[in-house]
């Protein structure tokens, strides 16, 4: 029982410890390639939050012109834009370009990927996240309508512009699996005539699939820029962008200023890690000793062949040892086989892509404290049989 108690607590120790490892790195890689979002003047977080995780509203938009007159910078590699403000059934609708499936990475720079059709070419084309389409059941070829505003339940649809889904994305474990994709072309198409509220009547009831229509306003843009070098000076001049406030952002570090935020729940699993810890070393020495009593025969039987009390006492702590490395040995596999048999379905449910290898500098001091923390624990056991072997030697 002792050695199950030990296997379990290292499996939700390395566990906590690994899931919480790989769920930081995890949310620092939601986007990768990008060196600067740029929105309207607003925090960094808000613009982190409403350009990369679709959540909150943008304070205000930004003109075309200023996104073209910075895109076609010659230290601009390339720009994706972005128009947020419709969806679909609770799931954000996102303009953008082709530019968008040709660039965009996350994770180690990881490309989009495509597991169905391919990206949208038409203005009333649709391309889905993944969870959208597995949630949704959508399949390619069916026509959706896509609602004003960004509210669960919209009861203003732009139904006059039916999207046809051509394409469905791979997983990636981000934001990009919730996401609706469609052409800035096709934002524009279904608000033409329709102001902020119910339709207008005038609003056209015709599609034009070859209607190439140019937005005066998009939400923020991405961009990457031909040297990392150049980062710096290219975020101060977009922030004091003179045709209109802008606010350029580092991803990297938006991204770690909003880790910190979440950083009490680091901690909450850091504590319940110590408590399982605790738990654990404290049962190691309770059941040695408890076991001391029914060895008294045997201490004595030691002792008339000749072991010295030291002796002894160095036997329960090598026991505790060996109870300890059985138990992380029992713990470590069981943890590295369930990694290996859920992976896959935490990736598909959760979005989270967890490493088998539980090898890491991390695991290893855990396991070096816990073999210190059971050796400590031994200690009162071992000093309760070297004191009972004292004993026998003064009688």
């Amino acid at each position: 029982m002792t050695l199950m108690a030990i296997g379990v607590a290292i499996f939700v120790l390395l566990g906590i410890e690994h899931i919480r490892h790989q769920a930081r790195d995890s949310f620092a890689s939601t986007v990768s390639g990008v060196d600067l979002i740029v929105g309207a003047k607003t925090g960094s977080l808000n613009l982190l939050l409403y350009s990369v995780f679709r959540m909150g509203a943008p304070t205000d938009n930004i003109s075309w012109d200023a996104y073209q007159d910075i895109a076609n910078d010659k230290n601009v590699a390339w720009a994706i834009p972005l128009s947020l403000g419709d969806s679909h059934k609770g799931y954000r609708v996102m303009g953008t370009t082709e530019a968008y499936f040709d660039h965009f990475s996350y994770g180690n720079k990881r490309a989009l990927e495509f597991a169905e059709g391919d990206a949208f070419s038409g203005t009333f084309d649709v391309v889905l996240g993944a969870e959208v389409a597995r949630t949704l059941s959508y399949d390619l070829g069916r026509e959706i309508i896509l609602a004003h505003g960004v509210a669960s339940t919209s009861f203003t649809m732009h139904d006059n512009t039916p999207f046809t889904i051509v394409g469905i994305l791979a997983p990636t474990g981000t934001p990009v699996d919730q996401t609706i994709h469609v052409r800035l072309a096709g934002i524009e198409a279904m608000h033409a005539g329709f102001q902020s509220g119910p339709r207008s009547p005038t609003a056209p009831r015709n599609r034009d699939p070859a209607a190439e229509l140019e937005p005066e306003s998009i939400t923020a843009f991405m961009l990457s820029l031909n040297s990392r070098i150049l980062t710096f000076k290219v975020q101060r001049e977009i922030n004091g962008y003179k045709g209109e406030p802008l606010l350029a952002i580092l991803p990297g570090v938006a991204l770690a200023e909003l880790w910190q935020m979440v950083g009490m729940f680091e901690n909450v699993l850091r504590l319940i890690s110590m408590l399982v810890l605790v738990a654990a070393v404290l049962g190691l020495g309770a059941v040695l000793l408890a076991s001391i009593r029914e060895r008294n025969h045997e201490i004595h039987l030691l002792r008339v062949l000749g072991a010295p009390p030291y002796y002894l006492f160095l036997l329960m702590e090598f026991e505790a040892l060996l109870i300890c490395l059985s138990g992380m040995i029992l713990g470590t596999l069981g943890l590295y086989l369930c990694l290996i048999l859920v992976n896959d379905a935490l990736f598909a449910n959760f979005g989270l892509h967890l490493d088998p290898s539980v090898f890491t500098a991390e695991g290893l001091i855990i396991m070096a404290v816990v073999l210190a923390a059971a050796l400590l624990a031994a200690a009162i056991p071992s000093m309760r049989v070297y004191s009972q072997a004292k004993g026998y030697n003064d009688h």
